[in-house]
């Protein structure tokens, strides 16, 4: 006998939706990560779905879609939606007003929506409208997945996560700027899909002159390519940079007027990137400008990988969310650090985080943490 299809409690469903939700990572930015689930009273899933690319179906749509082609009637159902339904006319139209219409008796959302262009009026819309409405399911959960999205709203600036890969005695790279590779392959295709998650990929110079990255998804499939973001105070990306080939876009952030390397900046805008002045009194990159700047460009989450100076820049001006470390198995001794930081006279200067994660990831050990 045929297996009878599963029937859905509240908890279920939501993480049902949650994960559906991930499958919109590399595919919704800059909008956020969404599953909607659909079940009627007994349980039964009548349709589901995530959000689509920017400008395309949000995930309350697809899982109305979706009950549509299995004849479903959604009359009386409830959804279970990971992020309120939106209030407002962006790119699609409300999908309270589609819950709305479609008969729904009850909305399940798992947190309230940060844009402050919903902020909790998708929900009092359909309480109007006389749906039973709920929020906190799986909450911290939703957040973790959309904590880009959220950061760009609250903030107004992207979550920036810091990728290092190191050695066992946290080098880098050797004295002479060796740095390929320290670890393993398995590692090196999580990375991307780290990547995959961020709508920018950031480096410095220094690491584009040493070790010339394409900074692109390659390892871990993706729709979408990260923009490709250099900090270059002086203008010296040459260019025939590899980072300039990828299908995608290139920003690059300099602290000189672009007027002064008239030739170069023109050969690099032939290549298709953007030179963008953003210079502080010292004379480097203002980086949190950049975060500014980034964000306004819809940036959720913002990765980086870059040498120990940015690194190092990035850490003590408080910009760093999380750091994401490969440790390999290995001792390289004297080379370069994961950022340069200090030196402090005292053990309380120290910069503190939380251990948020440790897994292994083939031979190499995955460390995440996160500031104090």
């Amino acid at each position: 006998m045929p297996t009878p299809p599963p029937r859905f409690d509240d908890l279920s469903a939501m993480r049902h939706a949650l994960a559906l939700a991930e499958q919109a990572i590399g595919l919704s930015d800059p909008n956020p990560r969404v599953g909607c689930v659909i079940v009627n009273e007994q349980g039964q899933l009548l349709g589901a779905g995530h959000t689509q690319a920017a400008g395309q179906a949000h995930a309350e749509v697809m899982a109305l879609r979706d009950a549509k082609a299995r004849g479903a009637d959604v009359r009386g159902a409830t959804a279970f939606v990971t992020l309120e339904p939106c209030a407002h006319h962006g790119r699609t139209p409300p999908c309270c007003d589609a819950l709305i219409e479609a008969g729904l008796k009850r909305v399940v959302a798992a947190t309230q929506d940060p844009n402050p262009l919903v902020a909790g009026q998708g929900l009092s819309r359909m309480r109007a409208a006389g749906i039973q409405t709920e929020l906190g399911l799986l909450a911290d959960e939703v957040r973790e997945l959309n904590l880009g999205f959220f950061s760009r709203m609250q903030r107004g600036r992207p979550f920036v996560r810091l990728k290092v890969a190191a050695s066992m005695d946290g080098r880098t790279a050797l004295l002479n700027g060796q740095s390929q590779w320290i670890t393993a392959p398995p590692a090196r295709s999580d990375g991307h899909a780290w990547r995959r998650r961020a709508g920018a990929v950031l480096t410095g110079i220094g690491t584009v002159k040493d070790d010339d990255p394409r900074l692109d998804v390659r390892l871990v499939p993706t729709v979408l390519q990260p923009l490709r973001v250099v900090i270059d105070s002086r203008l010296e990306t040459p260019s025939n940079a590899r980072l300039l080939a990828p299908q995608g876009q290139v920003l690059i952030y300099c602290a000189i007027d672009p007027d002064s390397k008239p030739e170069h900046v023109a050969l690099l805008r032939a290549q298709g990137a953007e030179v963008l002045a953003l210079g502080s009194p010292q004379g480097k990159v203002d980086l949190v400008a950049v975060m500014q700047d980034l964000g306004q460009r819809g940036i959720n989450e913002l990765h980086i990988e870059a040498g120990h100076k940015l690194n190092g820049s990035l850490l003590r001006e408080g910009l760093v969310d999380e750091l994401l470390v490969y440790l390999a198995p290995k001792l390289l001794g004297q080379g370069r650090e994961m950022a340069v930081l200090g030196p402090w006279q005292s053990l309380d200067q120290a910069l503190q985080w939380r251990w948020i994660e440790s897994e292994m990831v083939g031979e190499d050990l995955r460390l995440r943490a996160r500031p104090r």
